[in-house]
């Protein structure tokens, strides 16, 4: 199946800022299917049922789309059913993988496809397949912070200039790689400090998925956690955020979302055909056009292929279990996913990302109809 999706464009902000949970929600016995083996030390599954009429789900993993989620699941709390009430943790993709794979939350999210050891440790616990299906796509951009520069100001990263940056061989905000792209922009005589992630994250995956791709001089390889060559580390999108507001000369990867949160300047970055291209959520949609869409979702992009493209742009999965135990936990927590890939489209829209087309939003759901309860 082929991803084609052309967005309009908006421009608008957040009316709140970012929570980590959402919703009113109390834990109750587990009830989302447990381990197949283990040594029994595991803790119960949280949410999931809850008393009287209310549902209470949980969740945990990426903070990329957490500001997505939040409004979301406030939403179809306050307009569908307020008796579906989801708290979700923005703990960064591979704690949320982790606390999926240890059962203890109700659906976990992801920016990294469940791959290697953690998919081996799925298929141990539960004897089974993950279920992960995409909710939304997105750039990762790079942010910064420089004096005398505001969000209106553009400048151009060549491929040369921000791989240097991210391999430590640029350390001046005047050097040659990035002054020639920027011809009339009076950089400062400043050393560059970089900044990323410090935990697992599914931001760091499709930033090195990326870098790896196109920095010669890479060596770190790709996954949610790096050995980073140079650098100061921030917990989540958020942390990683505050390290560039509060530091001049620093620059570092974000979701988008999160620089235009808190209008931190972003980088135009140079992609495949040579182009210079300012992130948004439309060079971020052009990112996935007509890529072929595998049957496990996991689609991955590092180095898009369409000039207009932005370059570093990547899906997010939420994660289902195989099977749960209590139906009224399964049903809305469909009821939930269905409603975002759908009705909550205006929501992905307006807050800038990238919403899944309609033959996607299809085939999610024939995924989600394989899920049993019993």
């Amino acid at each position: 199946m082929v991803f084609s999706k052309r967005l309009s464009r908006r421009a608008t902000f957040f009316a709140s800022a970012l929570a980590l949970t959402v919703g009113v929600a109390a834990c109750g016995p587990g009830t989302a299917p447990t381990a197949t083996d283990g040594d029994g030390d595991a803790p119960p599954v949280a949410a999931g049922g809850g008393g009287g009429d209310v549902v209470a789900l949980t969740g945990a993993g990426a903070t990329f789309p957490a500001p997505l989620y939040q409004r979301w699941f406030a939403e179809y709390n306050q307009s569908v059913d307020p008796n579906v009430q989801v708290s979700y943790q923005s703990v960064g993709s591979g704690a949320g993988l982790e606390q999926y794979i240890n059962g203890t939350v109700d659906f976990g999210a992801s920016d990294a496809p469940i791959a290697g050891d953690r998919l081996e440790s799925f298929r141990a616990a539960f004897n089974a397949e993950p279920i992960q299906v995409p909710m939304a796509g997105g750039a990762v951009v790079l942010a910064y912070n420089l004096p005398g520069f505001d969000v209106e100001d553009e400048i151009n990263l060549s491929r040369d200039a921000y791989c240097g940056i991210v391999t430590g061989e640029v350390t001046q905000w005047n050097d040659p790689l990035i002054t020639q792209e920027n011809e009339g922009v009076d950089f400062p005589d400043l050393p560059i400090t970089f900044a990323h992630r410090s935990d697992g994250s599914g931001t760091t995956f499709i930033f090195v998925n990326h870098i790896n791709e196109v920095c010669p001089g890479w060596e770190a390889g790709v996954g949610t956690s790096v050995d980073w060559p140079t650098g100061v580390g921030g917990q989540g999108n958020e942390g990683v955020a505050a390290q560039i507001q509060q530091n001049e000369g620093t620059i570092g990867y974000v979701e988008y979302a999160y620089a235009k949160l808190n209008e931190i300047p972003r980088a135009a970055l140079e992609n495949s055909s040579g182009n210079f291209i300012y992130p948004d959520a439309q060079a971020a949609s052009l990112a996935f056009e007509d890529e072929e869409i595998p049957e496990d979702f996991g689609l991955l992009v590092p180095d898009p292929s369409n000039p207009d493209a932005f370059p570093i742009a990547g899906l997010t999965w939420i994660l289902v279990y195989p099977e749960y135990s209590d139906a009224r936990t399964w049903e809305a927590l469909r009821g939930v996913l269905e409603w975002g890939l759908t009705d909550g489209r205006n929501i992905t829209e307006e807050l800038d990302y990238v919403p899944m087309p309609d033959t996607i939003v299809e085939r999610v759901r024939d995924t989600l109809d394989q899920v049993q309860v019993n």
